[in-house]
């Protein structure tokens, strides 16, 4: 036998090693059936390793021995869902459940309607892309459109198939798109919070918690070490297959090796969906993992493409939600809380009680109107919730625990932390203080936040100080902030100053739909504001827009442009821009990245069609250096293939960089990126 041969042979027995592993793997994980020993599968583990020692060169992504070992990253990067995934509208009681079937069926003008239900696990949605059958990118949900990529660390949950089982008559599907929820088994986080515990580490508050921080994990080994699981609960994009109903997508992951709820139940009567909702709730306390509710979806798919989607929610799912636990404790003080908006809302603050894994200390009283009707008076003993198992929330009083010590509480006729006079609009008391330091406190935060301009290290504590000692006036004025002025704050170093003043240059250079959430419009979310960039490209086109311009748009209804109009009538509104814009320095990419509309044609002659991926710090945010690739025709992915044509590495780039130097691709640095995504007429 010659050499060729002899390396041919080892790789088929390699290969069909990788096989027996995978095999064993999910009859261990996900069958929780194992037809062979411990023993027998560490043998067969270790043979495999010794192989790849001894022939690197055929180490492949999906083999076992890969899910840990990948280095720690500096930070993650970003992930663009090929399919949005969407966020489930919520109910609560069996009225509105049914008012959402009656809805379902009047919008599909009768017929026969299947619905599937299935627990609704309380924690992580994620999406899974396999390419011909092995897994090569894990995200996060994040805002519906870009998750983080997160595959190293989703590449050491050991129910997730490092490649999927097939036919030889049934090849793998070219791209499958798996979502599904990410958590910790509450007997392990039992275990791992003990642990903890025993080592004198900091323990988690609940499973939902624990597995959050798990997943976030720069450094895969720590990842690996706690015991995340994996449940799938959908398909995105399946190229090369179709499905007629979700039940059958469903039975497909299982045939391929997926973990799928074993709860999950399809009903053709919606008296069976409520049914099926209480007898879940009853099991939600023995179950080994956290649930809320459950997830009811119309199971054709040709039925959920007619009924679509609304906003960011399908119309076709709803989540049917349980009651929140609930717990009683006692009103030891109401406090008034002043929001980026102005708005006044009294909260409870509570004697220390857990509810859900989570000790609650201070609850939402709302406003004023919600206050009276539950005559909530400081020292009463109140049931409290997490509403949505989340938000703590005084839901009402034991008035017969009332001994005549209890004191009504009234909402402040002027603002507490600036003394201005407060408007009552409907139920809300606002303050209208131009000047309010907590408005500006929290504006500042808001500005700075990472889904607006994202300026790193610019903590609560350090904007507190620079409003309380009168260094800035509104969050324009950060960019105008000195080392000397940083260096005067309390616990602040050289290296911090000159850190915050680094990300603030940065952030100079954002996207318009950044820039108008991060003016901290109200009633103008992330959603809102990328609406409002699609729509008007700059800040000149939308403040000279009108009621009707803004009313046109699709989810942009009279009270939110209202507010918008208000906003930019404002005069403190062009001071802010103006100097944001014109001193500061502050840039956004319009269409064609800052390219004249004729010269755009030109960039994107060489762009069109090339494929770029960034590793390593770059200045700008990886965000809006996708945005400008794809804006000229070109697309960025998160891994380097030979398909690559352009990897720009930053500082620091790490195996993204050593891959493109053993394929041959093409490596260019941030400068030279720029200058092919800007004009030049030579």
């Amino acid at each position: 036998m010659g050499v060729e041969e002899g390396k041919e042979a080892v790789k088929e027995y390699i290969e069909d090693l990788r096989k027996k592993i995978h095999y064993h793997n999910y009859r261990y994980y996900v069958l929780n059936e194992p037809e062979i020993s411990d023993a027998e599968y560490d043998r067969l583990f270790k043979e495999l390793e010794e192989l790849e020692r001894k022939y690197p060169e055929l180490i492949t992504l999906d083999s076992p021995t890969q899910r840990v070992g990948a280095k720690p990253l500096e930070e993650f990067g970003t992930y663009e869902h090929g399919i949005p995934m969407l966020s489930l509208n919520s109910v609560t009681n069996e009225e509105e459940v049914r008012d959402y079937d009656e809805r379902v069926r009047r919008m599909l003008g009768g017929g026969e309607i299947e619905y599937v239900v299935e627990p609704k696990i309380d924690g992580l949605a994620m999406e899974l892309v396999y390419e011909n059958g092995v897994f090569t990118v894990g995200s996060t949900r994040g805002d519906g459109k870009t998750g983080e990529n997160i595959t190293q660390n989703l590449k050491t949950i050991k129910t997730i198939p490092l490649r999927i089982f097939y036919d030889t008559d049934a090849p793998p599907l070219p791209l499958l798109e798996v979502r599904g929820e990410v958590f910790i088994p509450v007997s392990k986080f039992k275990e791992l919070n003990a642990a903890l515990g025993a080592k004198g580490e900091r323990m988690f508050a609940n499973p939902r918690n624990a597995a959050a921080g798990s997943v976030r994990q720069l450094d895969p080994r720590v990842t690996a070490s706690r015991p995340l699981d994996f449940f799938a609960y959908g398909v995105g994009r399946a190229e090369g297959k179709e499905f007629s109903t979700h039940w059958e997508a469903l039975d497909y992951l299982r045939r391929v090796g997926f973990k799928v709820s074993p709860l999950i139940r399809r009903f053709k009567e919606f008296k069976d969906v409520i049914r099926y909702h209480d007898e879940v709730k009853d099991k939600r306390d023995v179950l080994d993992y956290e649930i809320d509710g459950i997830v009811v979806k119309v199971n054709g798919i040709e039925q959920q493409e007619r009924l679509g989607t609304i906003s960011r929610s399908p119309r076709w799912a709803i989540a049917y939600k349980f009651p929140a636990r609930e717990e009683f404790t006692s009103v030891n003080d109401i406090q008034v809380q002043v929001g980026r908006t102005g708005a006044l809302t009294p909260v409870a603050v509570l004697a220390p009680v857990q509810i859900g894994g989570v000790i609650v200390s201070r609850a939402t009283l709302h406003n004023e109107d919600e206050l009276r009707k539950k005559d909530v008076r400081i020292g009463d003993t109140v049931v409290v919730e997490r509403a949505g198992d989340v938000i703590p929330e005084v839901v009402s009083v034991i008035k017969s625990k009332r001994t005549g010590a209890e004191r009504e509480f009234r909402m402040p006729d002027r603002c507490p932390v600036c003394g201005a006079e407060v408007l009552k609009e409907g139920p809300i008391v606002r303050c209208i203080g131009v000047s309010c330091s907590a408005q500006l406190k929290e504006r500042i935060k808001h500005f700075a936040s990472l889904r607006a301009m994202n300026v790193e290290g610019l903590g609560e504590k350090v904007i507190e100080q620079l409003v309380d000692r009168k260094m800035v006036s509104d969050a324009a004025d950060l960019f105008f902030l000195t080392k000397r002025d940083l260096l005067k704050l309390e616990r602040m170093g050289d290296k911090s100053a000159q850190n915050i003043l680094d990300a603030m240059e940065k952030s100079k250079h954002t996207t318009f739909s950044r820039l108008v959430h991060a003016l901290g419009i109200r009633h103008v979310g992330e959603h809102t504001a990328s609406l409002l960039a699609d729509n008007f490209g700059d800040v000149e086109a939308l403040r000279n827009a009108n009621y009707e311009d803004l009313i046109s748009i699709p989810e942009i209804g009279p009270e939110v442009a209202k507010s918008i109009l208000l906003f930019f009538e404002q005069g403190s509104t062009k001071e802010l821009l103006r100097k944001l814009l014109e001193r500061a320095g502050v840039w956004y990419e319009k269409k064609g990245v800052g390219v004249a509309e004729g010269e755009e044609e030109a960039v994107k002659e060489v762009l069109e069609g090339k494929t770029f991926v960034f590793t390593g710090r770059i200045s700008m945010p990886r965000e809006d250096a996708k945005s400008m690739v794809e804006r000229l025709g070109g697309k960025v992915a998160s891994s380097v293939s030979k398909n690559t044509d352009y990897v720009v590495a930053g500082e620091e780039a790490g195996s993204k960089l050593e891959q493109a130097e053993r394929l041959g691709v093409k490596i260019i640095e941030e400068e030279e990126f720029k200058e092919m995504v800007t004009y030049s007429p030579s």
